[in-house]
């Protein structure tokens, strides 16, 4: 791949994004590429986790306007469409996904980071959706951005461009930890690895689920986890768990 690299440390893959010269903008390929590499590695099962992560000097920097500009209408549909295909892509994997924000997540990055299932920023991050003051509201960054962060704070963010600090992020849910920049790879890795130790098939069902049931009424979500939890019981996997459990040892995962 051209612009994306990938490692794999135990049952933890890293994606780094790799398009530098271009401050890490998710263009076309490299939204084809992510696509890919991200389906992949769901598909092929052989870790829990996938963390995400840019350079020093930027996490992501959105789209490229000037791909935007070069394109007509019917293409930039394309663009976009692209993108939301690997969010959803993202969000369907059965792995855990991990945003490692060292720098500046900007419009479609900001964006990346909210639609992670975790993030994890160093104490120099900073988060903005910046489109309006280039004529190009961040329509589609909005979407996962109200959905992690206060109404309030989203439109403050998205009608005057403005940054977040990471301990902003952090206060108002977009981040689960801060940490100082040299900390980073280690307190990330520790997060990845308090995920690992649980079953994949289990996290892909409890992935599943929570996403399922956020948005629905209490009792529906309710209804609807009543029946995961109890096909869930019937799992080889939360067998073992229980047994585990009773017997007081580490569960075996398939």
């Amino acid at each position: 791949m051209e612009f994306l690299s990938v490692r794999q440390t135990e049952d933890i893959a890293y994606i780094t994004l790799e398009n530098i010269k271009e401050f890490n903008t998710l263009t076309l390929q490299v939204l084809r590429e992510m696509d890919q590499l991200l389906k992949e590695i769901g598909t092929k099962r052989e870790v829990k986790v996938v963390v995400i992560e840019g350079s020093e000097r930027v996490f992501c920097a959105g789209h490229s306007l000037k791909e935007i500009e070069a394109k007509n209408e019917t293409e930039v549909l394309a663009l976009f469409r692209e993108c939301s295909t690997m969010m959803r892509t993202l969000r369907e994997i059965p792995q855990i996904v991990i945003s490692k924000v060292r720098s500046a997540a900007v419009a479609a990055g900001c964006q990346l980071v909210a639609a992670s299932d975790l993030a994890v920023a160093s104490d120099v991050a900073k988060f903005s959706t910046p489109g309006i003051n280039s004529g190009l509201f961040c329509s589609t960054p909005a979407v996962f951005l109200s959905r992690n962060i206060g109404r309030k704070k989203a439109v403050e963010l998205l009608f005057t461009g403005n940054f977040m600090s990471a301990q902003e992020a952090l206060l108002h849910g977009l981040v689960n930890k801060v940490v100082p920049v040299e900390e980073l790879d280690a307190e990330t890795e520790k997060l990845a690895k308090d995920i690992t130790k649980q079953s994949l098939n289990i996290i892909e069902i409890g992935k599943r689920q929570f996403y399922q049931q956020i948005n629905m009424e209490d009792f529906q979500a309710l209804n609807y986890s009543t029946e995961v939890i109890s096909l869930n019981s019937k799992h080889p996997d939360a067998q073992e768990g229980i047994r585990a459990f009773i017997e007081k040892r580490k569960p075996v995962w398939d």
